[in-house]
């Protein structure tokens, strides 16, 4: 603990940038993968061809990855672009199936509604598709959170300062407080951006909590219901 103590500038700094370097591979995965996850879902010959290439892409280790990303893009090596483009990579893998699904659970029948009242395409798609489907696709969105704080470690291995730097150094050093430090740090970032997102979630999704309170006084208007016959079927 007086290690945590004495080098608290430091591990703050390396959370500091930490947090950084994740927001934008999560924030542009989103913005990229909607599009694409939105013609996987309209047009079934695309579907196959994005998939398998988002699957391909995901199984790609990332760590060969940061190290060729330079000579892709022309970057310095420990320029954190590199590792940024990279997770960005990574999260569009994972969420063009999830958007794709969550398009696909929307109901037809409320998407004819929505054509039969005169709506247009992308009326359609913001105002009915998009949100409906916007449960599913946070969910998604949490998993990428997570994968992104968790890969962004392995950046620190090419020289990119994040809290992964606690891992190698602590490892080098044979010094375990250093690295349980790097690791407690990467696992409160992942639980704060999860609660964020569920919050962010609640606010521009206030539906949810609508349904949710709705299924609940359901469940418990069976249970009743249950209850009631049972004490009637004993009475009888």
């Amino acid at each position: 603990m007086s290690w945590v103590i004495a080098n608290w500038d430091m591990i703050w700094d390396l959370t500091l940038t930490h947090v950084q370097l994740s927001l934008p591979p999560i924030i542009l995965g989103f913005l990229i993968s909607l599009p694409l996850g939105w013609l996987a879902h309209r047009y079934r010959w695309s579907r196959g061809v994005l998939l398998t290439l988002s699957g391909i892409l995901y199984a790609i280790p990332s760590l060969p990855l940061f190290v060729l990303m330079p000579s892709l893009i022309g970057t310095k090596i420990l320029d954190p672009a590199n590792v940024v483009i990279a997770l960005t990579i990574y999260a569009v893998a994972l969420l063009v199936r999830t958007v794709a699904d969550a398009l696909d659970a929307v109901d037809a029948g409320v998407r004819q509604s929505a054509q039969a009242v005169g709506f247009s395409t992308g009326q359609r798609f913001w105002r009915v598709e998009f949100p409906l489907a916007g449960p599913l696709m946070l969910a998604g969105v949490r998993v990428v959170s997570a994968s992104t704080i968790s890969l962004l470690s392995v950046g620190a291995l090419i020289g990119v300062t994040n809290l992964g730097y606690l891992f190698t150094d602590g490892y080098n050093r044979q010094f375990p407080i250093e690295i349980l430090t790097g690791i407690v740090g990467t696992v409160v970032i992942a639980i704060v951006f999860d609660v964020l997102l569920v919050l962010l979630g609640r606010i521009l999704m206030p539906w949810t909590r609508i349904s949710s309170k709705g299924a609940i006084r359901r469940r418990r208007a069976a249970t009743e219901a249950r209850e009631l016959a049972t004490v009637g079927g004993g009475a009888a």
